[in-house]
């Protein structure tokens, strides 16, 4: 992009993954066993952590807190493991780590690879994935960008704001005053040579105004002549609301699970959307068209791959499908 396109602004760093592939921020991104897997396994070209809060874990209640796959043409619960179903419902909150703990499993993995291949460039990024207050979100992005100095591997922040099983907090990236207070808090800390890219995730819209209102918000907090300074959105978190039966029967006694976050197949056709509709928006002036989107949702096979980038993504994001 040439400086005349992009105003007086500088453009944020650019979150490269290659292959353009990587797990999205889910249950099997928690513990450093799984970190190492992920970043171990050759189809990465990133990893990203479980969003995680600055300074505790989220409090974890296993009677209230649980997650179950799926058949979506079925819906027919079934157990977890290779050949699950394609769909999968969860009703989990954050991580039960908190931010430094994910930042110790990085530290920890760095010192695994060892000094060959040390250079930045030849190692995959992690996106550590977060979330909190504004104030707070600044805070993870400090440590995060001081953790980058001290490992061989370049990371990246994801402030997740699009979870849809918090009792009492409606995801801030449905409201444009709250998805304009994270920008605000972050792009002071994000500017200058030493920048680490950062993006928003985002839940799935449903119409076109929200999707309207995010791009106008990140528009607007770049001002006149000056770039957005976020480097990418990622498109979709789970769709919430969602219900399915534990059991079989049609008694009122068969158990359920929910209501909670849908993910896999039946989310495919609604995150394809959000992709093609943030890209084109996005493309739609100066100030955002730098803003890569990574694609997540439903995708479970290389068409599902494809799809994803056909519409826009930049780099496409496996949840659910990962399992298998």
């Amino acid at each position: 992009m040439s400086n005349d396109a992009r105003g007086s602004g500088v453009l944020p760093p650019r979150l490269d993954i290659d292959p353009p592939l990587f797990n999205s921020a889910n249950p099997w991104a928690t513990t450093l066993e799984h970190l190492r897997d992920l970043y171990a396994c050759a189809a990465t070209g990133a990893v990203t952590t479980r969003t995680a809060l600055l300074r505790h874990g989220f409090p974890h209640d296993e009677a209230v807190h649980r997650f179950r796959f799926f058949e979506a043409g079925t819906h027919r619960v079934v157990a977890g493991g290779a050949g699950a179903g394609d769909a999968s419902l969860n009703t989990l909150g954050y991580s039960p780590l908190p931010l430094d703990e994910y930042l110790g499993f990085i530290r920890k993995i760095d010192e695994e690879l060892g000094e060959e291949g040390a250079g930045k460039r030849r190692r995959k990024p992690f996106i550590v994935s977060v979330t909190g207050s504004p104030e707070e979100v600044a805070q993870c992005y400090r440590r995060i960008a001081r953790c980058a100095w001290d490992v061989g591997m370049p990371l990246a922040m994801e402030v997740n704001l699009s979870c849809p099983n918090i009792p009492g907090k409606p995801p801030p990236a449905y409201d444009a005053e709250a998805l304009k207070a994270y920008v605000r808090a972050v792009a002071p800390l994000a500017a200058g040579s030493a920048a680490m890219p950062w993006g928003l995730k985002t839940p799935p819209y449903t119409h076109a105004g929200e999707f309207e209102m995010l791009v106008a918000a990140l528009r607007e907090c770049a001002g006149a002549g000056v770039v957005a300074p976020l480097s990418f959105v990622t498109a979709t978190n789970t769709l919430g609301s969602c219900l399915v039966f534990e059991g079989e029967g049609e008694g009122d006694d068969v158990p359920a699970l929910g209501p909670g976050g849908v993910a896999g197949a039946p989310l495919h056709p609604l995150a394809l959307g959000n992709v093609a509709a943030l890209r084109r928006l996005l493309d739609q002036a100066p100030q955002t068209r730098h803003v890569q989107v990574l694609g997540v949702g439903g995708v479970a096979d290389a068409a599902g791959y494809r799809r994803m980038r056909r519409v826009g993504a930049a780099a496409v994001g496996v949840g659910t499908g990962a399992w298998d």
